[in-house]
């Protein structure tokens, strides 16, 4: 079967992969000239299943509005809702309800650790090698994180989670160079998890599809979708790139219209785009762009301490700040900007994750060197994504994946390649 796949992150890369092992003649369209190019950019990268859960959760809103004007907010509100993002907004607090919520996380936790094992299987067979270590530690500072904690850790034993509570001393022995001045109650180590460079992982994930024979067609942006009786048609258009590798809107002259492209089936891995896409055909998908930040620098070497940085993967429950190893670079991950405008970098989020990495590692990098990023996630206001048929026909969805596509990317494309050949039902 001839298959289209809209979008090359993390999502559509694994997509096409999986598509083309199970025999599918598979085209990808990527509007820009790369793979991983937005969401999966410059993620956190952490791989943890037990940490996957939705955002929409008893008594999220009254916390989100409890630290709105905060500092050091972990949500922030950086322009005024239109009238679809108060539609996702509501959508969202209805969602937050108990019986939802269990649901929900039970639904994503499955998916997670599904793609957990597929992730470690497809490095294993394809021997890829990119920036990536085992083990996770959440860090507790205080007495209301280790209390916030406790309530959660029995959950995680009902998930089959392997996890250790661990006191602040075993803590620095996991990770050495953790500041001894900065207070830390106790920390929750899950050695069985892993960070990785998602966008390392997508490029060579993204060459050996193409030695399978997955035609990539990178600056070709994918503007209708006409399913028929017979299959289904897109219009495409290809983007010219200036001298600074900027894209061409459509409308503008460098946009080139091509002739109709035509598929048995199309799968859209479009994150954001796809609401533009489907809703000619009345499939109404509330994705709401939520903002995320990263700082990645250089780690600091020293004769008599060849290493101040981390070993693996730490989240600060407190700030909900995520400081990866990946390879001689840390990066810190963090911030949820509502409403916000993409390539807008607003000084408030980045002085945070400064903020976390000097209290944890104050010698660890390279700040002269360190390098700021924004990436949209395209949230869904439930939690799971839309892995599956959409509705029309030829037209399969795998999408919404909001903060967690590289922890959910492999399983989610092993059950939409599985549910396009009929061996089980889409998610």
């Amino acid at each position: 079967m001839r298959v289209a796949v809209i979008g090359a992150g993390i999502v559509g890369v694994t997509t096409a992969y999986e598509l083309q092992c199970r025999g599918h003649e598979v085209t990808v369209f990527e509007r820009h000239g790369a793979v991983a190019a937005e969401t999966s950019f410059a993620n956190a990268g952490i791989v943890a299943p037990g940490y996957v859960t939705p955002w929409a959760a008893p008594g999220m809103p009254r916390k989100v509005l409890a630290q709105w004007l905060g500092r050091h907010a972990a949500v922030r509100v950086a322009g005024l809702p239109d009238l679809t993002a108060l539609r996702w907004l509501w959508r969202w607090w209805r969602a937050c309800d108990a019986k939802t919520y269990t649901a929900n996380r039970s639904a994503l936790f499955a998916l997670a650790r599904e793609s957990q094992h597929r992730l470690r299987e497809v490095s294993a067979e394809l021997k890829l090698d990119y920036e990536r270590s085992r083990g996770l530690l959440v860090l507790l500072r205080g007495d209301a994180e280790l209390r916030q904690a406790r309530r959660s850790l029995s959950l995680l034993a009902e998930l089959g989670v392997d996890f250790h509570l661990v006191d602040a001393a075993a803590c620095r022995r996991i990770e050495p160079a953790l500041h001894a001045d900065t207070p830390l109650k106790a920390g929750i180590h899950l050695a069985d998890d892993e960070v990785g460079n998602c966008r390392q992982f997508a490029l060579l994930l993204k060459a050996e599809a193409q030695r399978r024979g997955v035609d990539f067609r990178m600056q070709h942006a994918v503007q209708r979708i006409e399913p028929h009786s017979r299959g289904v048609e897109l219009g495409v258009s290809m983007l010219a790139a200036d001298a600074e590798s900027t894209f061409l809107a459509l409308g503008d002259s460098g946009a080139q219209p091509l002739p109709p492209q035509r598929f048995d089936s199309v799968v859209v891995c479009a994150a954001l785009g796809a609401a533009a896409l489907l809703a000619p055909h009345r499939v109404h998908l509330p994705l709401l762009p939520v903002y995320g930040y990263s700082i990645t620098l250089p780690v600091r070497h020293f004769e008599a301490h060849p290493d101040t940085g981390p070993r693996a993967a730490l989240i600060d429950e407190r700030y909900k700040v995520a400081i990866s190893r990946l390879g001689d670079r840390v990066r810190v991950a963090g911030s949820a900007e509502l409403f916000g405008r993409a390539g807008e970098l607003r000084r408030a989020p980045i002085e945070t994750l400064y903020h976390v990495l000097d209290d944890w590692f104050p010698s660890a990098a390279k700040r002269a060197q360190g390098q700021a990023w924004k990436g949209a996630r395209p949230m869904l206001p439930d939690g799971p994504p839309r892995v599956g048929a959409s509705g029309l026909p030829g037209v399969w969805l795998n999408l919404g994946h909001g903060s967690s596509g590289w922890a959910l990317a492999c399983g989610s494309a092993v059950r939409l390649a599985n549910a396009m050949r009929g061996e089980a039902a889409a998610a």
